[in-house]
């Protein structure tokens, strides 16, 4: 299944001029769910961090960027800023997902959910896939690295064939 965010490479730089014949190249990683944002976005950075606007930029390549393992389950880090109603906020999250992109998604989600924060105000500063269980610093994340992690079904009632039986289901295993 394909989530709502995809995770693009966007290079780009100012338009070459007389004074400057091959300008400095900036990459970023951005995640949105199209090419179209993807782009729009690389702009607003740059716009804010560079004093490029898109007028007198242009890109380079755009390359959407695929997990290279999306069957495994990995645990990641997200630094963030966020505009809320009150000011400008620096934060770090960390979510157990199968991919960079999905972990932004859910990124996204928590913010709606406990800060009311919406798309466009909140800024992806790094993404980081933690390796070790040492780098996890969440406990809502450490409760699921133990590796003699179980779940356990209690209250299991086994179907039977026949509508009416003679003796009650046994429910403790």
């Amino acid at each position: 299944m394909v989530g709502r965010y995809q995770e693009y490479q966007v290079i780009g730089r100012r338009l070459p001029d007389e004074k400057d014949a091959s300008p400095k190249l900036y990459r970023m990683r951005i995640f949105a769910p199209n090419d179209v944002v993807a782009k729009s976005r690389f702009w607003y950075y740059l716009r804010k961090l560079r004093k490029i606007k898109k007028a007198h930029g242009e890109l380079v390549s755009i390359n959407q960027i695929h997990e290279k393992k999306p069957e495994k389950v990995k645990n990641f880090g997200i630094w963030l800023r966020y505009d809320s109603r009150s000011g400008t906020h620096n934060m770090y999250k960390e979510f157990r997902e199968l991919s960079r992109a999905d972990a932004v998604e859910s990124l996204y989600q928590d913010m709606a959910a406990r800060h009311r924060a919406r798309f466009r105000s909140i800024q992806i500063l790094r993404v980081t896939e933690l390796e070790k269980t040492s780098d996890v610093r969440r406990a809502n994340i450490k409760q699921l690295l133990d590796p003699q992690l179980r779940f356990p079904l209690p209250h299991r009632a086994v179907k039977s064939r026949s509508l009416f039986v003679a003796k009650r289901p046994s429910t403790f295993y």
